[in-house]
């Protein structure tokens, strides 16, 4: 009985192994050359062992915003304090680089708030609709503080008022 077993597996395991041999041959000897070139698809270069290739480092790329940033955001201490001293008197464009400066500031916050968080390959209705949202608020702001430092009090009477009431 045992010996009927072992002559059994034995045949299954020697048609498996004929089997998968005969299935696979054809695929494993196909190379990444052999494959059709398909438009937008993919683009094989070199072998599996060849490093990959990056693009040539530049310094300079991407600091052009971060700079920007920073100025901005150190500029917004100086700012502050000269609207405190100068409260008492009107100075229209001092109003106007202020509000000009807050917003934005505040626009990149929130758009590296969505750059970050709702990138559009992983939310691809939902983050550029934010993105616009954010541009139309953000003009929608600028035209608003433009409108109140020319035909209201100013930005500056403004701080001052609610810091004295």
């Amino acid at each position: 009985m045992s010996l009927a077993l072992v002559a059994r597996s034995a045949t299954n395991k020697r048609i498996a192994a004929t089997f998968a041999r005969r299935a696979l041959a054809p695929r494993l000897a196909r190379g990444a050359a052999d494959t059709p070139y398909v438009p937008g698809g993919p683009v094989y270069k070199g072998s599996v062992n060849d490093p990959t290739t990056f693009p040539p480092p530049n310094k300079v790329h991407g600091s052009h915003h971060w700079a920007f940033e920073r100025l901005l955001s150190a500029s917004l201490v100086p700012l502050t304090v000269a609207a405190f001293v100068t409260s008492e008197s009107s100075y229209p464009m001092l109003d106007g680089l202020l509000g000009v400066s807050l917003v934005m500031h505040s626009h990149i916050g929130f758009d590296a708030l969505l750059v970050d968080y709702l990138h559009p390959r992983k939310f691809p209705l939902l983050g550029p609709t934010l993105t616009w949202a954010l541009r139309a608020t953000t003009v929608g702001v600028l035209a608003g503080v433009y409108q109140f430092n020319t035909q209201d009090i100013g930005l500056i009477e403004l701080i001052a008022r609610v810091w004295h009431a």
